[in-house]
């Protein structure tokens, strides 16, 4: 039996509902494909949307920010929702009505709590940064104590939500099928660039492997 998220009023896809899909792995997937996220807080009564980067570790969420934040200060242990989406295409239809996009997209729901221990704090950074740049974090000066404290980390079970995913052709009207219009659609793709090195490196300092070979590490086809 699959393992799936809870489906609540508050989570369950109401609209398009055939495109839902509340299976962990699919929702896992959809987390992993990218590494930013909003998530949205109640401040005084008033709804608040940050843009920020995520990361999962098994069953759980983690994002970041900083220890100053007045949004991550009061989502701690308060309810949030958690938004991951990754636009896959643009779907051309034979009328504007009927233009769509495909796309793959995850809204979490639950109680942010932060996470208050030096060496778990630590840990979690680094598990974020090895999952963003392989092979990192050991070539780095060591984290200080300072920058700790200036970094929160906020986490949440992946317990309560849903993943919603649009793929293939437009859908149009019948008879428009008819009209000698070109209907498809348009891929769009993140791609990794070239490095581009800091003008202040010290001279000698080369590209290390580790950036060198990103797209291979992070299972990037060419």
């Amino acid at each position: 039996m699959k393992d799936k998220l809870k489906e609540t009023d508050k989570s369950r896809i109401k609209r398009a509902h055939q495109r839902a899909d509340y299976d962990r792995d699919a929702v896992n997937a959809i987390l992993d494909a990218t590494p930013m996220c909003h998530v949205a807080y109640l401040i005084d009564g008033a709804p608040h949307i940050t843009p920020t980067f995520h990361w999962r570790e098994g069953n759980h969420i983690y994002w970041h920010g900083s220890s100053a934040s007045r949004f991550l200060k009061r989502a701690a242990n308060a309810q949030v929702s958690l938004c991951v989406s990754c636009l896959d295409g643009l779907v051309l239809a034979r009328s504007a009505f009927h233009h769509s996009v495909n796309y793959r997209s995850v809204i979490l729901y639950g109680e942010a709590t932060p996470v208050k221990n030096v060496e778990e704090k630590e840990e979690r950074l680094r598990y974020f940064l090895e999952g963003l740049c392989p092979g990192r974090w050991d070539t780095l000066r060591p984290i200080t104590q300072k920058e700790l404290k200036a970094t929160s980390v906020l986490g949440m079970p992946i317990d309560e939500g849903a993943a919603k995913v649009r793929t293939g052709q437009p859908v149009d009207d019948e008879e428009d099928y008819a009209l000698s219009i070109w209907a498809g659609v348009l891929p769009l793709e993140r791609v990794t660039g070239e490095p581009v090195s800091d003008p202040r490196n010290l001279p000698g300092v080369e590209v290390p492997a580790h950036v060198r070979n990103y797209r291979e590490a992070v299972g990037e086809e060419d």
